[in-house]
């Protein structure tokens, strides 16, 4: 009996993920070059967390030195839950740190937190004008 051939898909299928780190290099080629390590290791901590990140939402994954004076953070936004850098995404820091948010999220987060509360307020005023009586003025 003769030995069954090895079909060439395989070894093709191993080095696959070699062509997808090309594909992600040349999008990121018109960024600078520090910018595109962080999407590289935004997108690396995704993929390693996976499923978790919905169990890791809010919280900081990493803190990094940039310089003496600034300090980038890995983190997970509550929110939209993606990973994101404090320099390209904004961070509003929760000091329990269970509701960590990325810029667009706090400010949509505000806006909405002040279109209820004036709502609330022109709702309660208007109420409060229709519940008083009203006094009548005393005929003499």
């Amino acid at each position: 009996m003769g030995r069954a051939r090895k079909s060439k898909t395989s070894k093709r299928d191993k080095y696959a993920s070699f062509g997808d780190m090309a594909d992600e290099a040349e999008e990121d080629a018109d960024l600078p070059k520090d910018e595109a390590g962080r999407r590289k290791i935004k997108r690396q901590y995704g993929e390693l967390l996976g499923i978790r990140i919905e169990k890791l939402r809010g919280r900081i994954l990493n803190r990094e030195r940039i310089n003496k004076t600034i300090e980038g953070i890995y983190f997970i936004c509550a929110s939209c839950m993606k990973v994101c850098h404090s320099l390209d995404d904004g961070f509003t820091e929760d000091p329990a740190n269970q509701n960590n948010l990325c810029g667009p999220c706090a400010k949509a987060q505000a806006a909405a937190t002040n279109a209820a509360a004036a709502a609330k307020e022109s709702g309660a005023s208007s109420s409060r004008r229709s519940t008083r009586p009203r006094k009548r003025a005393a005929a003499s």
